[in-house]
């Protein structure tokens, strides 16, 4: 899979139906980035999360596909000096075995975060 840089036009689903939600949460960078995890019936799953104000690299296991539901983010893949601007209804695919730098500057920045096969 090639990551996909230029923001994307997503429809971003308001709400999913038919999972499992852990209730731990998946807490990194000292509570700055949060999220919650989406089990689904086909076996897939899902994090819901929040960015708050500052910048965190991640690394990728799998493929993943980024979108953001609301606020603003930017974004440097690894291996790339250039960076990329993502904002609300927009997304990005990472591929596996890679990571990416996100930053956010100002409010918070939702997201979901779809593990791809």
């Amino acid at each position: 899979m090639q990551k996909l840089c230029m923001p994307m036009n997503t429809t971003i689903a308001e709400q999913f139906s038919d999972v499992t939600v852990l209730s731990k949460a998946n807490v990194y960078f000292d509570g700055k980035v949060v999220s919650h995890t989406l089990l689904f019936q086909d076996q897939s799953k899902k994090t819901l999360g929040l960015i708050y104000v500052g910048k965190f690299h991640f690394g990728t296991k799998a493929a993943e596909r980024m979108e953001i539901v609301s606020g603003n983010c930017m974004v440097q893949f690894d291996g790339s000096s250039d960076l990329h601007s993502f904002q609300k209804g927009e997304s990005f695919e990472v591929p596996a075995d890679s990571g990416f730098d996100i930053e956010v500057t100002q409010g918070i920045c939702e997201y979901i975060c779809s593990f791809l096969a």
